[in-house]
């Protein structure tokens, strides 16, 4: 019986092969050196500079964006730091060489000597109280003991100030790394405590020619339009776009085809191209109805209306370039660079200004919009019919020629008698018994002028309001502010000046407008005629944002 059992015991089944568990895109094809790192040639030139130098900084600060890189270049950091090399034999290096056991327990992150935090979820005084007391030993088995604190702008006002003497001070087998999105939020005290590197935001080309690399690597085929359109949405974020990637993937699914750009436009919820030139033709055309049944085609199709909007400025951004002569986007088709040359030629830098903005404009309104697809459909119909408005050089020349306007002589003399003010006018003197003077304060600072006393009459312009003018008495108010001095120095002036004595006092009543009073009375006057012209009128109805800042009124002869 015994014989039996042992003879029937056939041992464990075999158990299926555990399947390998996926890893993201975004996780798979992080940086392992820095030749992968895409986009920062500048900060990995400057690390591998002071590497060789030994000049390395106490502290790390990576800035950026989201998906640039921050936590995986401060990994790499760490890497350089500690490699050892193959042979076991090796310094701190630019290339680190991935196969010793400080580099791979690094990228597998269970480096006992390498310590990650995230400050969002460690805020507070005691989670950096642990670090300091800790950095007092030395690392256990690495070169370095380096500190990589992600998201560091979330910690506590206090937790920044307990770090700070650690951090200008630390132990010379300490490194810190820190990585934030925010840096403006990083007290100054911190910032000048460390070696600063802003990673920039990664190109559309870039991005597009390292997705092309990951799908050649996960065998999948993509057009290169819809690695395109992924790298734009990605907005300079490796990781972004290599998710992005990784649904679009999905999306595909085992149907063939690979990664198509209608299926990630669609994904995304982005309008086609095509679609929106001819949007934007119909709008250019001034053809409403066409332009509103194009707009609800795409709406129906699920495309935002923020996003058609969006579309189009990018558009007439395009044709703006394009008009420059600048180099042609890649990802534009034959057929759209030809549209665009179109538009460049038929369109002048002033309607293409006044397009954005209109466009602009109403991409805002979308947004905070309780109806978004009416507000869209408003914002078009007012692009539409502005274009049908002079631009602002054909309302300077109508308004220049208008048959209405008023003399520039007139409207000053309306504002003000002492508006128009002229050195010439130390020639207007009259005889009286006294001998001669001079007939009105606008001859005095003629004469003053003329004399080169030009601080006096500056004085004079702004500050002067004539209560009295009877040579060789002068009566100034003093009810507002009034230089005490004045009065002395004009009467001495005007005595050198016309050899006759000169009484100039104050009374604490109210004088005429001084000369700089008067003058801006009557550029008031003139911009609140400009402002009632039809014309004016007319445009800033059409442009409720815009503002009258300079004009200029036809001079007329007065008879």
């Amino acid at each position: 019986m015994a014989m039996a059992d042992s003879f029937l015991d056939l041992g464990e089944p075999p158990q299926p092969a555990k399947a390998e568990a996926y890893r993201v895109l975004a996780r798979k094809y992080r940086p392992q050196n820095f030749d992968q790192l895409i986009g920062q040639d500048a900060m990995v030139t400057t690390l591998g500079n002071a590497i060789k130098r030994g000049r390395l900084a106490h502290a790390f600060l990576l800035t950026g964006v989201r998906g640039v890189g921050k936590t995986s270049t401060a990994r790499l950091i760490a890497k350089a730091l500690n490699c050892i090399g193959p042979d076991g034999e090796g310094g701190p290096t630019i290339d680190p060489c991935g196969v010793c056991e400080p580099c791979r327990a690094i990228a597998e992150g269970r480096h006992i000597d390498v310590i990650e935090m995230d400050a969002a979820s460690h805020t507070g005084v005691d989670d950096v109280r642990e670090i300091i007391d800790a950095s007092r030993y030395s690392a256990v088995s690495a070169r370095y003991k380096i500190y990589i604190i992600d998201e560091v702008h979330m910690l506590s006002k206090n937790a920044f100030n307990a770090l700070l003497k650690t951090l200008e001070e630390p132990p010379p087998h300490v490194k810190f790394l820190f990585a934030t999105t925010e840096v403006n939020k990083v007290p100054v005290t911190v910032l000048s405590r460390c070696q600063r590197f802003d990673l920039r935001r990664i190109t559309s080309e870039k991005l597009a020619a390292h997705f092309a690399y990951v799908v050649e690597a996960e065998g999948v085929e993509a057009e290169p339009e819809a690695l395109a359109l992924i790298a734009r949405a990605a907005e300079g974020s490796a990781r972004d776009g290599l998710s992005i990637l990784d649904q679009a993937i999905a999306h595909a699914g085992l149907e063939g085809g690979g990664v198509r750009a209608d299926a990630v436009r669609e994904m995304l919820g982005l309008s086609d191209r095509g679609a929106i030139r001819d949007l934007l033709g119909l709008v250019l055309a001034g053809d409403g109805p066409g332009a509103l049944a194009a707009l609800r085609r795409q709406y129906d199709l699920g495309v935002d209306p923020q996003g058609v909007l969006r579309a189009l400025l990018e558009s007439v951004h395009a044709v703006t370039l394009t008009k420059l002569g600048t180099e042609p986007d890649s990802a534009q088709s034959v057929e759209e660079r030809a549209a665009l040359a179109g538009w460049a030629t038929a369109l002048s830098f002033a309607s293409l200004h006044r397009l954005w903005q209109l466009l602009l404009k109403g991409h805002d309104e979308v947004a905070r919009a309780a109806l978004p697809i009416e507000a869209c459909e408003m914002a078009l119909l007012r692009v539409i019919h502005a274009a049908s408005l002079p631009d602002p050089g054909e309302l300077a020349r109508r308004f220049a020629g208008d048959s209405g306007l008023p003399p520039v002589a007139q409207v000053q003399a309306s504002a003000s008698p002492a508006a128009a003010t002229s050195p010439s006018m130390a020639g207007a003197i009259r005889p009286g018994e006294h001998g001669e003077w001079p007939t009105d304060f606008d001859a005095v600072l003629g004469l003053l002028d003329t004399a080169r006393e030009m601080g006096l009459a500056e004085k004079l312009r702004l500050t002067a309001r004539v209560v009295r003018f009877a040579p060789p008495d002068i009566v100034l108010s003093s009810a507002k502010p009034f230089p005490a001095d004045i009065p002395g120095e004009l009467a001495d002036v005007l005595r050198r000046l016309t050899g006759k004595s000169w009484r100039i006092t104050t009374e604490d009543t109210p004088g005429a407008p001084s000369v700089r009073e008067a003058q801006a009375n009557a550029r008031a006057a003139e911009l609140d005629w400009v402002r009632g012209t039809p014309i004016v009128k007319a445009a800033m109805e059409a442009f409720p944002a815009a503002e009258v800042v300079e004009w200029a009124l036809k001079q007329q002869s007065v008879t």
